[in-house]
């Protein structure tokens, strides 16, 4: 085995294999850096790919019967890099963020250690490093850290799954044997996130039992709304099971009423004598900004401009309520900045798991032990990453305060492209209110947005104008080496005077997410939407 045993870290810290280690990570490193240009968004060639070219790949690949060099390997790495996107400052399409160099270091960790997180045995570090994140957050949010309970998922959609799966479990404890009832019903704004449409189907609810509610103009959730098809569900016989309360819609951050649901929920819960409705706070985009829960507008100690403070000063008094949820999730890689995937499903009542761990006979082969004392048999992954070594390191390198500096950084920079938006186009609409994701939707000639809301306009002219953002997508899409932004097909639902049906709105978005982006760069967002508008009117695609 000696002639294999260089692939792998010595098992006694010895400084040769050390040093052969770190000279591959800098040679990764620097050819990585080599393919950077800040005026790119692609490292090295941004090459097109032929029509056949995955259909080649398969033809292509093939195990080697001998191995290659670690330099061979490299090089075959480094390959991959080449045309892959980079976030930097040109990047204003999602939240896909550049993770930052402490939570790095902490990936690096989490795949040295390489432990299972299912239990501390096998990955304390890991186990560590969750406890205390799940610890740290509550206290950020507002759940008693003694009482709460967290674990790291595959997402928010890992969360929203989980959530479901405890919420149907705790009101129906025998369902973990006998299948869930035919009755269950699950509630959710009609632009919240796909999560829940998944998790119905694959929990056995249904999507028939998916009910969707109207929002508002600020994108949050109807309450009345909610109210009205709970208690239509109630008199069909239907159970309300499950809410969804979004906080922070993925594109237009429309953050739902979450005491407004929760009073609803307990007054049809009396009425109808019901057990108590399980509320998730879909917080995968916006648990971030509960980071300024606790900052001190009045004080203002990173000296925030005015309409910042005002913005945050209104997130602070929705989110505070998310105490009021029976879980939440951090998605850490979304504003949180942290490596794919890192995100931590927190529950307020640590005491609901009993309802979905497993009988120690089911799990012989881990956890039952005398040693050993964290065991997430809870969990529905039996191998889990370590993610929560990457957060607990993102969280103690950025800290409260570098978290609001950033965070409010990007509130400044839509607030400057929205100025400068409406003041060099008339044909275009900012189609939300004040948040880090700023959705704009263009015209052929005037601006019908107003009326578009009202349903004063037909179901033709919203197709048609849906086509003209549409294509136009198209169009800046093809350049997105040099600006990166996204789009929607769905940012809204809107009513038309001639069709009983809600129509989505297609829109264009702004969300910065790079420490490089300046106020300095709206002019050049602004400036290549301008040059690609000019290009479209004189050659339009549409017929």
């Amino acid at each position: 085995m000696k002639d294999l045993q260089y692939l792998y870290p010595s098992d006694d810290g010895n400084p040769l294999q050390r040093e052969e280690l770190l000279d591959h990570f800098n040679t990764i490193l620097t050819q990585l850096d080599e393919r950077k240009d800040p005026s790119s968004l692609t490292l090295g060639n941004n090459s097109q790919h032929q029509d056949d070219y995955y259909n080649q790949l398969i033809q292509q690949a093939d195990i080697p019967y001998q191995a290659q060099s670690i330099k061979e390997t490299i090089h075959d790495l480094v390959k991959l890099a080449e045309g892959h996107r980079y976030i930097n400052s040109s990047y204003v399409a999602n939240a896909a963020p550049l993770p930052n160099i402490p939570s790095i270091l902490g990936n690096l960790v989490m795949v040295l250690l390489n432990g299972n997180n299912l239990w501390d045995v096998e990955g304390s570090g890991a186990a560590t490093a969750e406890v205390k994140i799940t610890s740290m957050l509550s206290k950020l949010v507002g759940y008693d850290p003694n009482q709460s309970a967290g674990y790291t998922t595959w997402g928010g959609q890992g969360a929203v799954f989980n959530s479901l799966r405890l919420a149907i479990a705790r009101r129906f404890p025998e369902t973990n044997q006998t299948g869930i009832p035919g009755n269950l019903y699950c509630f959710c704004s009609e632009l919240s996130h796909y999560s829940l449409y998944k998790s119905v189907e694959a929990t056995g609810i249904g999507v028939a039992n998916l009910i969707r509610v109207k929002v508002n103009d600020d994108h949050s959730m109807n309450i009345e709304d909610l109210k009205k098809k709970m208690n239509e569900v109630i008199q069909n016989g239907g159970i309300p099971t499950y809410v969804l309360a979004t906080m922070g819609t993925t594109d237009t951050f429309g953050i739902d009423d979450l005491e407004g649901i929760k009073k609803i929920t307990e007054e049809i819960e009396s009425k109808h004598r019901l057990e108590p409705i399980y509320v998730h706070a879909d917080s995968a985009m916006g648990g971030m900004y509960t980071f300024f829960n606790h900052y001190e507008f009045d004080k203002n100690p990173l000296g925030l401009g005015g309409n910042v403070l005002h913005t945050l000063k209104g997130y602070q008094t929705k989110l505070k309520a998310i105490r009021q949820a029976d879980s939440m999730v951090f998605d850490f890689h979304k504003l949180g900045q942290t490596p794919y995937s890192s995100s931590l499903f927190l529950i307020k009542d640590k005491a609901s798991l009993q309802y979905v761990d497993l009988d120690h006979e089911e799990t012989p082969y881990v956890g039952n032990r005398s040693y050993g004392s964290y065991h997430t048999s809870y969990t529905l992954e039996c191998s889990r990453m370590g993610s929560s070594i990457s957060i607990y390191a993102s969280l103690l390198g950025m800290g409260i305060e570098g978290y609001q500096k950033i965070l409010a950084h990007y509130l400044e920079l839509n607030l400057a492209f929205r100025n400068k938006m409406l003041k060099q186009f008339s044909n275009v609409a900012i189609t939300n209110d004040v948040s880090p994701i700023t959705t704009f939707r263009f015209y052929p000639e005037n601006v019908l947005w107003d009326e578009e809301k009202q349903g004063e306009r037909s179901l033709e002219e919203i197709e048609h104008n849906n086509q003209f953002n549409d294509e136009f997508a198209e169009l800046i899409g093809e350049e997105r080496d040099r600006v990166y932004f996204g789009n929607t097909r769905k940012q809204r639902l809107v009513p038309s005077k001639n069709s009983s049906r809600r129509i989505p709105v297609f829109a264009h978005k702004f969300f910065p997410v790079s420490p490089y982006s300046t106020l300095e760069d709206v002019d050049r967002y602004v400036d290549f939407l301008e040059e690609h508008m000019n290009i479209y009117r004189k050659t339009p695609l549409l017929v």
